[in-house]
């Protein structure tokens, strides 16, 4: 009897020593999680602010080729003159949109912000896109 108290003494002992070694696995596994997780919302708050600041930078260089292109066509004809200026005001608007977009830009979450990436790197191609295509047709 004493054989079977002193073993079921000792398998507690070490139930309890098992018990504690696997709290402190997941003490420090929750502490690297929360490491992890600092450091990946710093890069995610870094690459958003990248992506703000070369999204302005070419939205204010697509407004000031706008700007060299008005001065351009001002010599043109009226009824050609006048096209591209309707062509020009669609542009303008849709870069102001742009703007907008990026000024209202709030940290909603990874899956929101990468969605907005997209979608902004595709459309502002689109419109340098047509841009060039407008400005390639003035070149005569």
């Amino acid at each position: 009897m004493t054989v079977t108290l002193f073993s079921s003494c000792q398998s507690s002992a070490k139930k309890v020593e098992n018990a504690e070694a696997k709290v402190q696995e997941a003490k420090k596994d929750l502490s690297d999680s929360k490491t992890d997780l600092y450091y990946a919302k710093q890069d995610s708050i870094s690459d958003y602010q990248q992506f703000k600041k070369e999204a302005e930078i070419k939205i204010m260089a697509r407004e000031k080729s706008i700007s060299e292109f008005k001065s351009r066509i001002a010599k043109e004809k009226k009824e050609v003159k006048d096209d591209y200026e309707k062509k020009l005001v669609e542009l303008e608007n849709k870069n102001s949109d742009f703007k907008k977009k990026l000024a209202d830009l709030k940290d909603d979450g990874q899956d929101k912000w990468i969605a907005f990436k997209v979608e902004f790197d595709r459309d502002m191609d689109e419109l340098g896109k047509a841009f060039k295509d407008l400005t390639v047709n003035n070149a005569h």
